[in-house]
């Protein structure tokens, strides 16, 4: 069996940097052997979070059912103002849904968090709201979490960066994720 890796993030920016980090990250899940799925962008377009609400539209129910499923994820959010984005809260209060799974919320799953934002600041306090998050919703942060500054660093458009050692880091949070799941699950494994 092979581990699914779910990618949450960017925004709604066409090829945000957050997206671009994003894609970097689910690169390394993939190298370590996994199955990659991306929730990202327009993805993450979806009404406001409403617990009275039963119905959910088709992006929210895919949402669900992807980390339903998943061994581990990746959460990548740019930092609005100190902070995650709304997009990606509003995202992350969908797994409510999950609140009576065998398996609640983010229960025993590796997730690593990556935030992007245009100085140290906001990039470290959105790493540290995603990490806090995660620890609420019962996941495991991974070890390795990165704060990427992008008013020093740049991602281009093929999948490259202007800091090797960024590329490393979140190549290596993306391994993480799968390292854990296959410690964590036994049976699944890479392929």
């Amino acid at each position: 069996m092979t581990v699914s890796v779910v990618g949450i993030g960017g925004s709604l920016r066409e090829d945000s940097q957050s997206g671009r980090a994003l894609r970097i990250a689910l690169a390394g899940a993939e190298e370590a052997g996994a199955k990659v799925t991306t929730i990202s962008g327009s993805d993450l377009v979806l009404p406001f979070y409403d617990p009275a609400v039963a119905d959910r539209p088709a992006a929210a129910a895919r949402l669900i059912e992807e980390i339903r499923h998943a061994d581990g994820v990746v959460l990548v959010s740019p930092g609005y103002h100190g902070t995650i984005s709304g997009l990606v809260k509003n995202a992350l209060d969908y797994l409510e849904d999950l609140r009576a799974d065998s398996r609640p919320y983010l229960d025993g799953r590796a997730v690593g968090c990556v935030a992007a934002a245009a100085g140290w600041q906001a990039s470290v306090t959105t790493l540290t709201a995603l990490r806090s998050i995660v620890h609420a919703l019962r996941g495991w942060p991974t070890p390795l979490g990165a704060a990427v500054n992008s008013a020093e660093v740049t991602f281009d458009a093929a999948g490259g960066c202007s800091n090797e050692q960024v590329v490393t880091t979140l190549r290596t949070i993306g391994q993480q994720v799968v390292e854990f799941a296959v410690t964590r699950a036994p049976g699944v494994g890479p392929d």
